[in-house]
């Protein structure tokens, strides 16, 4: 799936919207994600998943063609960790269908 397959499929199921919102919508949205990781902040969505920032320190690497070492610097790099709903869904356990329903009628 890609970023169009969900602004499709957000104008989809909300007649309302024109594609144009939908697109603003999803753009809006993964911009909000995208800053608040960068500024070092977790990102929880309960029954799907949480999004954080892994660091990777620095290590010695090798260069494959001349077999120098080299230096590799430290790395913040962005982390998923799926949820037990979305991982008992992807697993086949439960529907994804149900498990949202569920969760849905927690709140």
């Amino acid at each position: 799936m890609i970023r169009s397959d969900i602004v499709d499929a957000l104008a989809d199921k909300f007649s309302q919207l024109t594609n144009k919102d939908s697109e603003q919508a999803v753009k809006t949205i993964l911009d909000a994600m995208s800053d608040a990781l960068v500024r070092g902040h977790r990102i929880e969505i309960r029954g799907f998943g949480s999004f954080s920032i892994n660091r990777r320190p620095p290590r010695m690497g090798r260069n494959p063609r001349t077999g120098e070492a080299v230096a590799i610097a430290e790395k913040r790099v962005p982390h998923f960790k799926p949820g037990k709903a979305l991982r008992e869904a992807v697993d086949g356990q439960v529907s994804a269908e149900e498990k949202l329903a569920a969760l849905s009628q927690q709140r």
